[in-house]
């Protein structure tokens, strides 16, 4: 089991009626209902995808200004900087505002940081290097929002600095020609969440005019949308119109960099949406910036030569290799590492190594959040000074934290979810200490939980068909604010069970009355799911049609899996006959055989019990517990005899639980001497019904 806790959606059955009835499929009348869609009307509106952006561009505080310096620069052939940034949203912006300022016939230099050397967002060496080429004008994509010190800079050379980009702004805002930020307090645009590649698209399409904004939009959606996806924004408004018309034009987008990336995937010809764009196109883009060739992306995006572009696409698709590879190993330490660390340490993972690629700590910070549960601070050590990525976990606000510690940092970027900063290494141990300590004042001192949202459960399994998640396409674009719909199948049993893949997934068949599924667990074993063949699970899932050797068939790709916490009509029957005789209430000759246990059989149960329970306590789900500690002795009544266990247990005082709704909180208790076990009041019922 991944997830600590399921918080499972419900559906109101008078909404699922009116969806249903107004035309609506099950699943996806499903997953509107359980996101409070309630009506048609509602529904009409959710799925609503623009096919333009109907917001003017002008309406962002500073475009005027951006636009009025770079079309003089334009008219007056000066030289042009297009600065960026090394991930997949700076690269495509990079390259989208790089492709218009040629078209205008403008001499264009663009700089992207290198990762390791340069570090991120501006710097002085990189300005003056511009300013030795020639450039009058800097436009910053995706970055400089922070960057106070080096656009002073740039104007002390006489260089104009043109700030474009969609992260948190200071306090206090670079003294530049223009500063173009739906982050800006004073900016009025109303749509707030563009990724850097957005507010680029913006500019472009203000610098084109009204006139041509269709035709760059549509030139440029498929860019837009790739950043848009990668840079995982939310996925409404303006966003999900860039991602939606994007994804529609990628298979005839001018840009043949991006065919030849679809080909070396083996993505060409097939249909592309964002899971395939976040999970296959965007993990090779970003492999470059994180493996310190940021350049060879933006040349596969940028050029128009087929040839070079395959050569680059294959290149690519090597590093992100190579990535995998190094993202492994260093994954592999830095769990080493929390293994360490002590339990008020890991409310904030804060891990640092001179062994680590820093490149790659951002992706192992993410796996991190997930696994543990919390937010990770990633720090790759070299000469005395940190560079660290962080990525939140539960809507935690990164940029907030790392404010709060400002003290500690020699500098810090980035957004609520995702983060940089640089860190002398003699800090790091308060910064940790501080960290712990914010993140549980903000989480009012709960230890974290891993949570999985799932949507609703399915109590149709006969209505899940090829045909219905079709129909859920509707819902596409996903990302942040529309997740891809996850739906759970409560009380089923696993018929078979194998390792595929080298031993790296798993293949399942899972079944629930007449209805069977074939599902996939990526990355994962049968020891780590702790389940096997016959026993009855709950599995949490994403639908999908899967298509092998020309044939389509549906398929469950699992998320997780664990001992159902529904009951069968078995356990039912044996946790209601343990209530009535532990409440005095009537019991049959017949039940009284059934629920009759030898010495052996409780010694068993005790053996079990008080090996896990050797730390004093803990609290465990109570059906799950029940089967594995009737598994210890087998027989078609061991579920019920050690539900009888656990309450004769705790009548003689041997442990104390405490139940709740699907766990129970048992507890080891210290008594002296020996406990008769039959004289326990429940037994001498037992016995005396015998007589």
């Amino acid at each position: 089991m991944k997830f600590k806790r399921w918080n499972i959606g419900t559906a109101a059955q008078g909404d699922m009626a009116v969806l249903c009835g107004a035309g609506y499929p099950y699943l996806l009348s499903l997953v509107l209902a359980s996101r409070g869609v309630s009506t048609p009307e509602e529904a009409a509106v959710y799925l609503e995808r623009e096919r333009s952006l109907t917001t003017s561009p002008m309406l962002m505080k500073d475009m005027d200004k951006a636009v009025e310096r770079i079309q003089r620069a334009i008219a007056g052939g000066e030289t042009i900087a297009v600065f960026g940034d090394y991930d997949v949203d700076g690269i495509t912006s990079t390259v989208l505002l790089m492709d218009y300022l040629k078209s205008c016939g403008v001499k264009c230099l663009r700089y992207i940081p290198r990762r390791i050397e340069d570090g991120y967002g501006l710097s002085r060496d990189a300005i003056h290097a511009l300013h030795d080429q020639g450039a009058t004008l800097m436009i910053t994509v995706d970055c400089g929002i922070t960057g106070n010190e080096e656009v002073a800079y740039a104007n002390s050379l006489g260089m104009d600095v043109v700030v474009t980009d969609h992260h948190e702004c200071k306090e206090t805002l670079p003294e530049a020609a223009a500063v173009v930020d739906p982050h800006r307090s004073d900016c009025p645009y109303p749509f707030k969440h563009l990724a850097g590649v957005g507010v680029a698209l913006k500019l472009v399409l203000a610098l084109g005019g009204e006139n041509r904004e269709d035709a760059l939009f549509a030139r440029y959606c498929t860019l837009a949308a790739i950043g848009t996806i990668a840079d995982v924004v939310r996925m409404e408004g303006e966003n999900r119109t860039i991602v939606s018309c994007g994804l529609d034009a990628l298979p005839h987008t001018d840009f043949v960099g991006i065919h030849a990336l679809l080909k070396e995937a083996g993505l060409l010809g097939k249909p592309i949406t964002s899971i395939q764009v976040g999970f296959v196109l965007s993990p090779r883009i970003n492999a470059a910036g994180r493996m310190g060739e940021a350049d060879l992306a933006a040349d596969l995006l940028e050029t128009d030569d087929p040839a070079k572009a395959e050569a680059l696409a294959v290149a690519l698709c090597d590093l992100n290799r190579e990535r995998q590879a190094v993202e492994q190993a260093i994954c592999a330490d830095a769990i080493r590492q929390i293994e360490g660390l002590r339990s008020e340490e890991r409310n904030a993972l804060v891990l640092s190594s001179e062994n680590w690629h820093q490149g790659v700590v951002g992706i192992v910070a993410s796996r991190l959040s997930e696994k543990y549960s919390c937010p990770s601070f990633m720090i790759h050590l070299k000469d005395g000074t940190g560079k660290g990525s962080c990525r939140s976990y539960g809507g935690f606000n990164l940029f907030s934290a790392l404010e709060s510690c400002a003290d500690l940092l020699d500098g810090f970027g980035g957004h609520e979810l995702a983060a940089g900063f640089t860190i002398p290494e003699e800090n790091i141990d308060s910064f940790r200490t501080r960290m712990n300590r914010y993140v549980r004042s903000a989480s009012g001192g709960e230890p974290p939980v891993s949570s999985l949202e799932v949507d609703a459960a399915i109590s149709s399994p006969a209505d899940v068909t090829l045909d219905q998640v079709e129909h859920l396409e509707l819902l596409e674009p996903y990302g942040a604010g529309n997740p891809r719909p996850v739906f759970a199948l409560l009380g089923a049993t696993v018929d078979t069970i194998q390792s595929v893949g080298q031993g790296r997934h798993l293949k399942l068949r899972l079944s629930k009355g007449s209805s069977r599924f074939d599902a996939i667990f990526f990355s994962a074993t049968e020891a780590e799911c702790g389940v096997c063949a016959g026993m009855r699970v709950d599995a949490a899932f994403y639908l999908q049609a899967n298509t092998f050797r020309g044939n389509t068939t549906l398929q469950l790709q699992l998320v997780d899996i664990r001992s159902s916490l529904s009951p069968s009509r078995h356990e039912a029957e044996a946790l209601e006959l343990v209530e009535r005789l532990t409440a005095g209430k009537r019991i049959t000759p017949q039940e009284c055989v059934r629920l009759r246990a030898t010495r052996e059989l409780f010694a068993a149960y005790w053996v079990a019990l008080e090996h896990h329970l050797r730390q004093g306590k803990a609290e465990v789900e109570t059906l799950p517990y029940l089967r594995s500690l009737s598994a210890r002795t087998g027989g078609t009544e061991s579920f019920l005899r050690a539900d009888l266990a656990i309450e004769v247990f705790a009548e003689r005082g041997l442990i104390t639980v405490q139940k709740k709704q699907d766990t129970m909180v048992l507890c080891l208790n210290h008594t002296q001497g020996k406990v008769d076990l039959f004289a326990c009041p429940y037994l001498a019922r037992l016995r005396d019904a015998n007589h």
